[in-house]
């Protein structure tokens, strides 16, 4: 089980790098949203900012430290092999599969974000210029976008949460994801847009390499007649934002 698991993920992985190479119009739709929307988004970063500086003070500090923590590479994966390794021993095929979709998706944004961070140099809030930019500085200050804690709370919370049908249980799960996001905006280490970007990277990722293991068929698992939580974009008014629907 541990060898056809381990083939699969390097199969996903694999098939998540390749996949643009086969995207049709709706996805380059969906790119060119995500990337218009985080210019429009970014009018609000330094107001974001200014709002979560004013009231660091008022965060509990023990969800600032969970934030950090689970977003941390190294806890997150530890977390992520104790529930692999369960689903191993118990010949658990729902939390095997849910692991490899959690594995398999955050090595394809894992990467993705590591590059990008480097490559686009965006600075980080205590630069204070939310517009500044230095592709390839290699420094930990120009490494703001997109945010890695996201990317990774995202896709373990996005990942657990199909595999439910109870509103509520989705919504408890999606809430703990959402702490380290909202804990690195406190922190100010972050834009609101790095987040922004980096939660609907995630979604995406996740999306795609499920569909990809229902498509592979190697677990005995029932494909959903219908997608749960569908994710828009949304311009009206005032409002610039993304809504997922229960």
């Amino acid at each position: 089980m541990l060898k056809q698991d381990t083939k699969l993920t390097a199969k996903g992985v694999a098939y998540s790098f390749t996949k643009p190479l086969h995207w049709q119009k709706k996805d380059f739709e969906t790119l060119g949203t995500l990337l218009f929307g985080s210019a429009s988004l970014s009018f609000a970063d330094k107001p974001v900012r200014v709002f979560f500086k004013n009231n660091t003070n008022d965060f509990p500090k023990i969800i600032r430290d969970f934030g950090w923590y689970f977003g941390s590479p190294q806890n997150y994966f530890i977390a992520n092999a104790g529930l692999y390794g369960f689903g191993l021993f118990t010949k658990n095929e729902k939390i095997r599969r849910t692991s490899i979709l959690i594995i398999t998706s955050s090595i394809t944004t894992g990467l993705i974000q590591t590059f990008s961070k480097n490559a686009i140099g965006r600075a980080r809030p205590s630069s204070g210029n939310y517009l500044d930019f230095k592709p390839f500085a290699n420094s930990s200050r120009y490494r703001s976008f997109p945010s890695g804690h996201t990317v990774l709370s995202i896709t373990m919370a996005h990942s657990i949460a199909k595999q439910f049908k109870n509103t509520w249980t989705k919504i408890g799960i999606y809430t703990i994801g959402a702490i380290p996001p909202i804990s690195r905006l406190v922190d100010d280490a972050h834009w609101l847009t790095d987040i922004a970007f980096s939660t609907v990277l995630s979604i995406i990722v996740v999306d795609s390499v499920d569909k990809f293991l229902f498509k592979e068929n190697t677990f005995d698992i029932i494909k959903p007649n219908k997608n749960k939580v569908t994710w828009n974009f949304t311009f009206s008014g005032n409002q610039i934002g993304f809504v997922g629907r229960f």
